[in-house]
């Protein structure tokens, strides 16, 4: 009984404790985001410790935008190309949901965590995606970083 107690206790905490995304927090999304690691439905995780390309999220205040991809370069600028994703933030029951949508393609992810340094979305395939908040890529001739 005392068992069946600390479990459902436990469990209380930890739905407590998950991050409700409010319409007030989109504006923490605009800006660009580079991948830590992927989390797989079975526990797996695949660190990502070089990144090529971040994503960009560009939303207005009417929930919808684009996300693209683009790739830093060392001069702090990135290249791009003219491919992108419409996007349109969702909510429903509580939860947040980023909608794409290319000429090609449909898929949404739920946000599961939102700051002004965290990403978390969690696919259809239950994979979840974590990001870091980064920007451009600033180094002098020296290889030192500029602010």
């Amino acid at each position: 009984m005392k068992n069946t107690f600390r479990i459902l206790l436990l469990s209380l905490f930890f739905v407590g404790c998950q991050q409700k995304i409010e319409p007030t927090d989109i504006a923490k999304l605009n800006g660009y985001w580079e991948i830590e690691k992927v989390v797989f439905d079975k526990g797996d995780d695949k660190d990502y410790s070089i990144n090529v390309s971040y994503d960009y999220f560009e939303i207005a205040k009417n929930n919808k935008g684009i996300r693209k991809k683009v790739m830093p370069q060392l001069d702090g600028t990135f290249l791009v190309n003219d491919a992108y994703e419409d996007v349109a933030l969702r909510f429903k029951e509580g939860k947040a949901f980023l909608d794409y949508s290319t000429p090609y393609a449909k898929w949404s992810e739920e946000v599961l965590a939102l700051s002004d340094t965290e990403l978390v979305v969690r696919n259809e395939e239950k994979k979840e995606y974590h990001y870091k908040k980064t920007g451009a890529i600033n180094l002098t001739g020296d290889g030192k970083e500029t602010k």
